[in-house]
């Protein structure tokens, strides 16, 4: 019930999942094998053990060369206590959920509405909702996301990035897009447009500033997109409250996230 995540600031968490990485590195010796136990590819695994050390400002994890034990990845005593202590304090976090929830109705659908709210980003726009597809090529993965009131959003990301989200088909993530990345357009033009993201809705709101305009659309699902275009753009198209646009967007300009 409930997750855990420490850190210095909001860019340097230490989670549960990169703490199972430092055990599968103590257990195993190798960070090869320490990956695969984590479900994480090996460049994944390396780019979370230099982030913990830097983030400590010492290291948690040492390569060895050579020697009688033949060389491997060990974990160093800091590593070694702070995965103590971070279970240590993960048992009393679970303790201190299992509490609350006895004491409030619904608590496990309130608490994940709660965990929305953790979502910082300076992206204008934030879709949540599930992966309802995931087709993976060569190079690239494309990730189908259904928000919540049914429209659906793709993104593009590395194997990577894949790997280091732990997204699969039925996981909840965020889409995350800019509003100065999407184009708006009338729905018959937008057809002739080669964009992965075509979101048909109807504008609610704009506001004007000196070169450039923020258009407030609403989708039929109910999700609002907002986007930045020039004031000469809103002049051609005509735009004006209640007229019906459409939002498109490339599919490697939405960034994928998820609520640790």
């Amino acid at each position: 019930m409930g997750s855990l995540s420490l850190g210095k600031d909001a860019q340097n968490l230490l989670s549960d999942k990169r703490i199972t990485l430092l055990e599968h590195v103590g257990a195993c010796g190798s960070i090869t094998q320490a990956a695969k136990a984590a479900g994480l590819s090996y460049k994944g695994a390396w780019d979370a053990v230099d982030a913990m050390n830097s983030m400590f400002g010492e290291p948690l994890v040492v390569t060895m060369t050579g020697g009688k034990g033949g060389g491997g990845t060990q974990l160093t005593p800091t590593g070694i206590r702070i995965v103590d202590a971070f279970r240590a304090l993960h048992r009393e976090h679970q303790r201190f959920m299992q509490a609350v929830s006895a004491g409030i109705e619904d608590f496990d659908n309130i608490y994940q509405l709660i965990r929305r709210l953790s979502m910082k980003t300076s992206a204008r726009n934030q879709f949540f909702g599930k992966v309802s597809s995931i087709k993976q090529g060569p190079v690239n993965v494309e990730v189908e996301l259904t928000l919540t009131g049914g429209d659906k959003i793709h993104s593009v990301i590395t194997h990577d990035g894949l790997d280091s989200l732990s997204l699969e088909v039925g996981s909840e993530a965020w889409a995350l897009v800019k509003a100065s990345w999407i184009i708006l357009a009338l729905p018959d033009a937008a057809g002739k447009v080669s964009a992965r993201n075509k979101l048909i809705g109807k504008i609610t709101r704009i506001v004007s500033g000196g070169v450039n305009t923020e258009i407030v659309l609403q989708l039929e699902g109910g999700n609002t997109v907002s986007a930045i275009i020039t004031n000469e753009s809103v002049a051609e198209l005509n735009l004006a409250e209640g007229i019906e646009v459409c939002a498109v967007f490339k599919a490697s300009s939405v960034i994928m996230g998820i609520t640790d």
